[in-house]
């Protein structure tokens, strides 16, 4: 019993000894370093000389768009042109039924043609009475209405002669000709529907001159004033007025020909507060057709000593623009900023920086006020 009272003793000495061991060596250990600095690539805010253009949303129009309508009441049948192609001036479109004005011609000549027997006829016994009358053979009541009738004759023979000439031109009409050269649209009426100027006022087509091309647009007043300025400024320096505008196509692509500024609407519209103006633009190659929307790129101001940085680096909530900036001490910066244009892939900094200033471009999800990190060149990051 004594034996295994004395094991005892050494076993719990060593088991405080194991402890006391455990206890140093755990208690020695370093705690773990906290990770380094997020590494954050930036930009160096320059400020430069840069060209601001002013781009207007517009529509293509024809710079004539003639519409197409019938004349007369009838059956179409026949339609002479291939829908959406070019068509010549004086090319036949359209052929109405001619039958009935036909018919309709061939009754008023007939009515012209009794028309001239009866003025035969008075103009006859008007000079078969007036040598009588004179006489005194017959009476002046009698000479009274032979004059009466000539007159009457004569005056039947110009209404006669009218209703031939309105039947000989309701007849042209049924035969329907291009008036300008250009593109002609898809027919709104097929061989054999009855057309009607009381039907959509007769309208069949459109037939626009592509050649050179309008472009519409509405602007401010505030851009007017501004684009208006610009001209101004430019007559003055005697520069040359056309080949000013650009014209940026859907697809994003520059069109090839440059415009000018053709219309500008004489007032504003009191509804809206927009103001309309039309450019023109060469079209040789046929590209552009009506209807179609664009930019007007309108010539830029120099502004100078602009402070740009890319879009991604701009943190917009609400309205409110945010970016980025490092400091001297390494040290992150939350600024409000003030943005102008758009150009490009960058925007223009009014107000909230200066030239020198490190601006975030990447990883700013991660950026906190006060952070600490370490900066790297945008271009080093991206090589």
């Amino acid at each position: 019993m004594q034996k295994i009272r004395k094991w005892g003793r050494h076993r719990a000495s060593a088991a405080s000894v194991l402890g006391l061991v455990v206890l140093l060596l755990y208690g020695c250990e370093e705690e773990p370093a906290s990770p380094p600095p997020l590494e954050i690539p930036y930009i160096a805010v320059e400020a430069r000389d840069v060209a601001v253009p002013i781009d207007v949303v517009g529509e293509t129009r024809g710079s004539t768009d003639v519409s197409i309508r019938s004349r007369v009441d009838g059956f179409l049948d026949g339609i002479h042109f291939q829908d959406g192609s070019f068509v010549d001036k004086g090319q036949l479109l359209y052929t109405i039924d001619a039958q009935p004005f036909q018919a309709k011609l061939a009754q008023a000549q007939a009515a012209m043609a009794e028309a001239n027997t009866s003025l035969a006829k008075a103009k006859s016994d008007l000079a078969r009475i007036r040598p009588l009358a004179e006489m005194r053979a017959v009476s002046a009541q009698d000479l009274d209405s032979a004059v009466a009738s000539h007159e009457a004759a004569l005056a039947y023979v110009e209404a006669a002669k009218a209703r031939v000439d309105l039947a000989d031109i309701e007849l042209g009409y049924t035969r329907i000709h291009s008036p300008v050269k250009g593109l002609i649209g898809l027919t709104e009426a097929e061989v054999g529907d009855y057309v009607s100027q009381r039907t959509n006022g007769g309208l069949l087509n459109v037939v626009s001159s592509t050649d050179p091309i309008d472009v519409r647009v509405s602007i401010t007043e505030t851009l007017y004033l501004l684009i208006a300025r610009r001209l101004a400024r430019a007559h003055e320096s005697d520069q040359p007025r056309r080949g000013n505008l650009t014209l940026l196509l859907a697809d994003g692509s520059v069109y090839e020909h440059p415009g000018v500024t053709t219309k500008v609407d004489r007032n504003i519209d009191p509804t809206t507060g927009a103001l309309a103006i039309e450019a023109q633009f060469p079209n040789p190659e046929h590209i552009l057709r009506p209807g179609m929307f664009a930019r007007i790129r309108f010539e830029s101001d120099t502004l100078k000593g602009a402070l740009l940085v890319p879009q991604r680096a701009v943190n917009e909530l609400q309205s409110v623009h945010r970016v980025f900036v490092i400091n001297e001490q390494d040290t992150v910066e939350v600024r409000q900023v003030q943005v102008g244009p758009r150009l490009g892939s960058e925007w223009v900094i009014t107000s909230g920086l200066e030239a020198g200033d490190r601006v975030a471009v990447e990883g700013l999800l991660r950026l906190r006020e006060g952070m600490q990190v370490t900066p790297r060149p945008a271009a080093a990051a991206e090589d």
